[in-house]
């Protein structure tokens, strides 16, 4: 089966960790590997791609110098450390790009920034700029204001926001192993590397596994969502071994990793954006006669509607429930969580009347739904 071709990206983004970025023991950057990292966005460059970085190490580099070492940190010392240790992240990526003669470019993003449509558009319009300007954007995320419910916790989900708002042709999550198993390698020896996933499916998801122990807050979980976005949106992903001098030329030289296939479904940038959201705010269960419309491009009705859950306004992203209790669809309300509960079951004309007033026929229209 053909795979993408590193070197063939049009754009590319690249995610490291911080297991990657920083030397634990020394609570510094990794400046030699990262030096040889962007020896290798140059190649890139040089071949006309252009290249867009998602780095974690932040609160890494500032654990040692503000004494805070323990395993877990409450959320306002994340935030302190984050404020002193990016500036460190940010002057190690500069170090390591300017000597290949690129400017980097620093941008810090919240899942708000990716969940409001217009910031998410000012996001994008930032990047989309700093790439026509030859730069390259070192992206992380805000945690110095992030608060624990606006927070995208890792940043596999951050990268794949981001190659989706670029509208990337691959994204690369390097990490501490080759790819995904069929289950963990490092507990079970029959582990079956998987060189290729045409599509996400429940027995995709369910090889997530456990988060790793340490600094990191990712994990497979957290690279198989990733993969839903990124691929939902057209986007390759593959998972590849980062722990290697000159990990991206390695995976163009033919490194063993697993991609992801993207989706070719053609959405829209909306409809992208609406199926790629981290943090809807409430849940639609619908019946199995919905769930058939639905699957054959009809909007949702309220009279297919059996039961409404969370706390949400009229606009707000919504996960659509089939009656298994399986997401199958992602969109925007027409109603409020109140509305909506008291429309739920009953027919468009009967809306007024329940009402009050008389709103859109649909609970969710077809313009603003996504099938999972």
């Amino acid at each position: 089966m053909a795979v993408p071709a590193l070197n063939q990206a049009r754009r590319l983004v690249i995610k490291l960790g911080s297991a990657l970025v920083v030397d634990g023991e020394a609570a510094a950057p990794r400046q030699a590997w990262l030096n040889e990292v962007a020896q290798d966005i140059a190649a890139l460059r040089a071949r006309g791609t252009e290249v867009l970085v998602v780095s974690s190490g932040a609160i890494a580099l500032a654990r040692r110098t503000l004494n805070l070492m323990q395993p877990k940190l409450r959320l306002e010392e994340k935030q302190a450390a984050a404020a002193v240790g990016q500036i460190r992240l940010a002057q190690a990526w500069t170090e390591a790009l300017s000597a290949q003669d690129i400017t980097a470019a620093q941008l810090l993003l919240t899942m708000e920034d990716t969940e409001d449509r217009r910031r998410y558009l000012n996001a994008r319009a930032t990047l989309t700029t700093l790439l026509s300007l030859g730069c390259v954007p070192v992206i992380n995320e805000n945690d110095t204001v992030a608060t624990a419910e606006i927070r995208f916790g890792d940043n596999d989900r951050l990268a794949a926001r981001v190659a989706e708002m670029v509208q990337a042709d691959q994204l690369i999550l390097l990490s501490d192993i080759d790819g995904l198993y069929t289950a963990d390698p490092r507990r079970d020896p029959d582990a079956q590397h998987i060189p290729v996933v045409t599509g996400m499916t429940a027995e995709i998801d369910a090889m997530g596994g456990e988060p790793p122990p340490g600094y990191s807050s990712g994990g497979m979980r957290t690279k198989l969502v990733a993969a839903r976005i990124a691929t939902s949106a057209g986007c390759a992903m593959a998972i590849a071994l980062g722990h290697r001098p000159h990990p991206v030329q390695a995976l163009m030289d033919g490194a063993r990793c697993t991609w992801f296939l993207p989706s070719q479904d053609g959405r829209s940038a909306r409809k992208r954006w609406i199926g790629g959201s981290l943090s809807p705010l409430g849940a639609v269960t619908i019946d199995a006669g919905a769930a058939r419309a639905l699957s054959g491009g009809s909007s949702l009705l309220p009279a297919g509607v059996r039961g409404i859950g969370g706390d949400f306004t009229r606009g707000d992203a919504v996960r659509v429930l089939g009656p298994s209790g399986d997401e199958i669809a992602r969109g925007l309300s027409a109603y409020g969580s109140e509305d909506a509960k008291r429309i739920a079951g009953h027919r468009s004309e009967e809306i007024e009347a329940i009402l009050g007033w008389r709103g859109r026929d649909e609970l969710i229209h077809r313009d603003d739904l996504v099938l999972l």
